[in-house]
Parts: C-alpha cells; structure tokens; sequence
C-alpha cells in the first residue's frame, strides 16, 4: 500500500513540474499601463492634463434664464420678453520656450421668444419680431502665443466691457477679429498694438445720401494698461478707417470719393479700483471716452440710442450735404461709473450709471425744426444678486433710462396706435429683468 501511494505522490510531482515548465514557456500578458488624469496647477483652478501631453485644459460653460418686462409701445408688441442661452468653452495653454501657447475659443447659442418691441425693434434682445429664434454665435476663438494675439478676441481699446449689470449700459464691448502684439514691463505695465477688423461688431453709420464703397485697411488700435494689487488703468486710442464714399443725391453720384477713405478717432481711458475696504470682492469701474466719426467706439450702434416712444434710427458716423456732396462727421463722448459690492459673501448689488452724448450734423427737419437733433442718454441701473451655492447667480435688476433730442422727432407710439404726430423731445423709460445663471 505504502509502494502505491509512493508511485502515485510522485507521479502527481511529475506532471506538476512537466505543467510548470511548459506554462513559463507561453508568453505572458501584462496589464496596459493606465493613464490618469492629472490636476495642472499652473494656470489657475479647473485644469488638467490632457493625458499624453504636457498641456492643459479647462472645460467650462454657462447656462442662463432670464425674462425682461417694460411699457408696451405698439399693439403688436409684447410686454415681456424671455432669453435661454448656453455657453461651451474651452482654454488650451501649453508652456513653451517661447512663452505660453494659449488657444481659446467660446461658443454661445441663443435661444429668444416673446419679444419686447418698440417699432420694429426689440429692447431687450436686439431680435427681429417673429417666433422663436436659436442663434448660435462664436463669441471668442483666439491663439496666443508669447506676446501675438490672433483671432476674435475681446477689443484692446475696450476696459469696462460691459463688466456689471445684466442689462448694462453704452460702451464699447465687442470681439472683432484681430492680430495684436503685446509688450510687457516690469511692475505689470503692458503696451499694445492691435490691427482690428471693425466690420466685425464696430457700428459703422452711413445714411441717406451716402453709399459705403469698403475699408482699405483695418483699424489700427493702440493702449497702455497697468495692473496691480490696487487695480488697473488703461489709456487706448483708435484710428478707425470708416471705409470710401460715393456721396449720392437726386438719383446720381454728384460727389465721388471713392479714392479717399475717410478716417475716425477715439480715444478712451478708465480706471478699476479694488475696495477691500469694504468688502471683500468690492471694485469700482470709472471710464471715459471721446469719438469722432467712429461712434461704435462709444458703444453706440444701430438702435443703442432709440427707446420705446423716441426713435432715432441708425445714428451715422458722418452725414452728407446733400447740395453740396461734402461730408461732415458725427462726434460725441461718454462716462460711465460701476459699483460691485457685497453686503454678505453671498449677496452682492451692482449700480452703474452712464452718460453719452452725440453731435451729429443736421439731416432734415420735422414739423420745420431744422435744429440738430443731437440725442443725449443717461442710464441708470442696479441689479441684487443672490448666490447661495458657488457657481450659481439668482438676480433682479432695474434699469432707467432718459433719452432728450435737441429738436423734435417723430412719437413712434403715436405711430404705432394709429395717433396724430405731435413730435417729441424727450422720453423716459424703466426695464426691468430677472435671471439665474448657472457658470461652471
């Protein structure tokens, strides 16, 4: 019995040492090794490493609600209006020898209903009467590289920007397609050049009588910035190409400037102060600008300067005799002030107020005043906001306006309801407007 269990131990040790030999013969399969998400802390919070390289990336966006109401102007018009809109982007930045490599890009969508209407216009949304509208646009989608800027980029002649408020007031807030050189100094001083296309969003007026031929060259930017722990300043001028003219009247061209371009200016300064003194968070935006023949730098376009009764219309950059065929440029200026301050970490009010006035050359007269009509607007604002978790705004907000006119212009209420023209000179307007926001 002993002479069995021998033969069997030992055969089973035999086939095992046999399965062992044959097993290490076969080739062996390893794990792949895993490639995990890194957190990138050199540019700031939300990034990480795309895995595989060395650059970094952070995914972000917005979702916003947000409902307006004002005084009904026309009978087909609403009283409210009502805007969803969605943000997608993207910050790319890889550290190189040269300097950061940065690509940027923002995409919004729009989606607006219900208008708020006065005449054919919208006060709210900019949107054209009709049913719902979905809107997608590119806001920003730039390359940086060391010191170039190249793509649509946020304006360096622009400060404020349109910083506070939902709503907001006049000033020059556009994303043009450009390509900038930056230099920068020692004590967070930076100059900059900037060569911008001002087709883009830049309100450039033309009016009965004149016929825009095209810009023979972009709108050469230029601006002297400081940041610091108390603030920032910034110092930019503009020489805006508003394109050749052929100047028509009475069916044909009777003064042909096709080979001349005429030339704007404008010139901004503005400084941000930060007042931790009252509260953490707190700043305090003061800006002031001046154009000539170039009111887009102002922040005036097409319908910027109409409310709901007074209806200017496109407010020009230059103005044509019609007798002569000579042209004369519009010019004017504004100021504004903005204030950020929290009354809790978590509750914040905003005020802002704004003044812009325009001298724009007589055009034609109504009801025989042949004075200028030279608008002037004051806007005054504040919205509460309310954030009770980080990322998420709940907010209401006020906005007064006052527009006067140095001579008497057609009621486009009056019009509207079908009521005999009396002309006016002033008007008054309040516009209120709810929003939740959702940034992440």
């Amino acid at each position: 019995m002993k002479l069995v269990k021998s033969l069997l131990l030992g055969t089973a040790a035999g086939i095992a040492a046999v399965a062992g030999a044959q097993a290490a013969d076969l080739p062996s399969r390893k794990a792949a090794p895993v490639e995990y998400v890194r957190v990138c802390t050199a540019y700031g919070a939300g990034f990480f490493y795309i895995p595989g390289t060395d650059t970094c990336l952070r995914v972000g966006g917005r979702v916003r609600a947000e409902m307006g109401f004002a005084e009904r102007w026309s009978r087909g018009g609403d009283g409210y209006g009502t805007r969803s809109y969605g943000r997608v982007q993207l910050d790319a930045r890889t550290q190189t020898a040269f300097g950061t490599l940065r690509a940027f890009i923002r995409q919004d969508i729009y989606s607006r209903s219900a208008f708020i209407r006065g005449g054919s216009r919208d006060q709210f949304y900019g949107a054209v009467t009709g049913g719902d509208e979905n809107t997608p646009a590119m806001d920003k989608a730039f390359i940086q590289f060391g010191p170039i800027t190249a793509g649509k980029a946020q304006s360096f002649f622009d400060f404020y920007a349109s910083d506070l408020g939902f709503k907001g007031v006049i000033n020059s807030d556009h994303s043009p397609n450009l390509f900038a050189y930056t230099a920068t100094f020692g004590g967070g001083f930076s100059a900059t050049l900037s060569l911008e296309d001002p087709s883009m969003s830049v309100n450039r007026g033309a009016i009965g009588g004149l016929r825009a031929e095209g810009n023979s060259w972009p709108d050469v930017v230029a601006s002297l910035r400081v940041d610091q722990g108390w603030g920032s300043a910034q110092l930019a001028g503009v020489i805006a190409n508003r394109g050749t003219y052929n100047v028509v009247a009475g069916g044909g061209v009777i003064g042909n400037r096709a080979s001349t371009d005429d030339t704007g200016w404008a010139i901004e300064g503005g400084v941000k102060l930060n007042l931790p003194m009252l509260a953490a968070g707190d700043y305090l935006w003061i800006q002031g600008t001046y154009a000539d023949g170039a009111l887009g730098y102002l922040g005036v376009g097409s319908t910027s300067m109409n409310l709901g009764r007074l209806v200017l219309g496109a407010v020009p950059d230059y103005v044509v005799n019609p007798v002569t065929g000579s042209l004369k440029s519009s010019s004017g200026y504004s100021v504004l002030a903005a204030l950020r301050h929290y009354w809790t970490p978590t509750i914040r009010q905003e005020l802002y107020a704004a003044y812009t006035a325009l001298d724009v050359p007589a055009t034609g007269a109504f009801l025989g005043d042949a004075r200028k009509v030279n608008p002037k607007l004051l806007q005054l604002g504040t919205a509460v906001i309310w954030s009770p978790v980080a990322g998420l705004d709940l907010g209401v907000e006020v906005l007064y306006q006052r527009l006067e006119t140095g001579r008497r212009v057609a009621d486009a209420k009056l019009a509207n309801f079908g009521l005999p023209q009396v002309g006016i000179k002033s008007e008054d307007a309040f516009q209120g407007r709810l929003r939740i926001q959702r940034d992440f």
